[in-house]
């Protein structure tokens, strides 16, 4: 028999960080080491009341389970735009510049093969979230990272980009509130990214789930004039409704751009479950305090996070927003993925190493927030009581 081979792109890619390494917990667990796992941003937190029952009743439904439109039910863009007017003050045709997606990680990949032809280039945040490569390298892009530091509060040293060779540069991915790192947004920074993306004829990308997350104002880049000429941005109700499975999001962009990204959409899947749509359409209707009670929580968790960071001789940024916590580890550990290590197999306390976000992140680790009081305590208690032995020339948990 002749030796199947797969595409040549597959060897381009590895598998996701988190399916390997959540295979290694799995197994750990299996023989009973209870790791406490603080590495993925799943919220554990519910949706609003109001959005379950309004799944459940529509499921009920007999005319509820056929089909729906590519793009999505009119109510859903309806409140996909209230939503945008409510908080961000910005107006959103619900029907020509809202597109409802199956996750904004999808959306990454749809605008991907909306706009790029193999062996365009693309700006890549450094560190930055690993799909924005991994989809690029898919699509038989070229890679171009920039440069986002500590000193540079995490934002882009628009100086650097300008010495960059531009010429085939298609799209520019940017994430603001920053995950991995969570620097906040700013007007300045989106007035520069509009103002680039125009003089050199790039698309800036906006991925924004975390503007709801331990961040009193919530901010698009939308909301510059202009943006929307240049601009399109990814949002998620993964994060600020707590609806990670549930596998809802948009974009939102001028007509041309969300139709070119629907017509790649409509030739690979064939829409979302219409309760599922209602129940988000719902759950976009949330008051401020049901933030505000979302958020109450994310704060003591931040605080029992701190001060794990703290006793792992971390140091971090107290003003940093979104659902983790980044610090920067001592200079006693190789990288982050040593210390990461240490505490997995010593403490069984996952957390995630910041160099797979990129190189810039090697000396960083990682605190996911989706994890309840209890666990957290738990984990910080194990941390805490490990003394640090020195073995063969490295510190580790005993």
């Amino acid at each position: 028999m002749k030796t199947i081979v797969p595409a040549n792109r597959l060897q381009s890619v590895s598998e996701y960080y988190f399916s390997k390494k959540l295979k290694e917990v799995a197994e750990m667990n299996a023989q009973g080491l209870n790791v406490i796992s603080l590495g993925v941003g799943s919220p554990d937190l519910p949706p609003a009341l109001e959005a379950i029952d309004t799944l459940c009743e529509v499921a009920h439904r007999a005319d509820a389970h056929g089909y729906q439109p590519y793009v999505g039910i009119p109510e859903l863009r309806q409140a996909f735009a209230g939503w945008y007017k409510t908080w961000y003050n910005m107006e959103l045709d619900p029907n020509t510049e809202i597109q409802p997606l199956i996750g904004s990680k999808e959306g990454i990949l749809h605008i991907s093969l909306a706009f790029l032809n193999p062996g365009d280039a693309v700006l890549i945040p450094n560190p930055g979230y690993p799909t924005y490569s991994s989809v690029s390298r898919l699509a038989e892009a070229e890679l171009i990272p920039y440069d986002l530091t500590e000193a540079t509060n995490w934002q882009p040293d628009f100086e650097a980009l300008e010495r960059l060779d531009l010429s085939k540069v298609k799209l520019m991915w940017v994430n603001y509130p920053h995950m991995p790192t969570g620097a906040p947004a700013s007007k300045e920074v989106f007035q520069k990214l509009v103002d680039f993306g125009k003089k050199h004829g790039i698309v800036i990308c906006h991925d924004n789930p975390y503007s709801f997350i331990l961040n009193d104002h919530p901010m698009s880049i939308l909301e510059i004039p202009g943006a929307k000429d240049i601009c399109i941005e990814l949002n998620s109700l993964s994060k600020s409704q707590n609806m990670p499975g549930w596998r809802m999001a948009m974009l939102a962009s001028n007509a041309q751009f969300v139709q070119w990204v629907l017509k790649v959409k409509s030739n690979i899947d064939s829409g979302q479950f219409k309760p599922m749509m209602l129940a988000a359409a719902k759950a976009l209707q949330a008051p401020r305090e049901w933030y505000d009670g979302m958020n109450k929580v994310y704060r003591e968790r931040r605080k029992i996070a701190e001060e794990m960071m703290t006793a792992l001789g971390c140091t971090f940024d107290p003003k940093q927003s979104g659902l983790f916590l980044w610090g920067k580890i001592p200079d006693k550990y190789a990288d982050s993925i040593a210390l990461a290590d240490e505490i997995l197999y010593n403490a069984h306390v996952f957390v995630t190493p910041g160099s797979i976000f990129g190189s810039n992140g090697a000396r960083y680790i990682r605190i996911s927030l989706c994890c309840n009081e209890i666990q957290l305590q738990e984990a910080l208690t194990r941390v805490k009581g490990e003394r640090l032995k020195v073995k063969g020339g490295s510190e580790f948990y005993d």
